[in-house]
């Protein structure tokens, strides 16, 4: 249900603005949208997981502001981003 060690380090990797950058809007949108994916999963077989439902709904949420704070500081990025990840918009 977690994200591997190895699967966060290829995402911060293949997302990261400069070396060493974990902290920029796109790695933690990329690492959200894993965990969310990994969880949709999850309730396919545990539909009355309320609990984790309810983390489900906090991680979508806090992607939600990532992206809006992306797109009002450059569009460009938000745009490229959404597209890499296969997110509406």
């Amino acid at each position: 249900m977690s994200i591997t060690p190895e699967r966060k380090a290829a995402l911060i990797k293949k997302h990261a603005q400069t070396k060493g950058d974990t902290g920029s809007p796109e790695v933690q949108v990329a690492i959200l949208s894993e965990r969310i994916a990994n969880l949709t999963e999850h309730f396919k077989t545990n539909k009355k997981d309320n609990h984790s439902r309810r983390g489900l709904l906090a991680m979508v949420s806090q992607r939600r502001k990532l992206l809006d704070y992306l797109k009002n500081k450059d569009e460009s990025r938000y745009t490229g981003l959404i597209k890499e990840l296969g997110l509406r918009r």
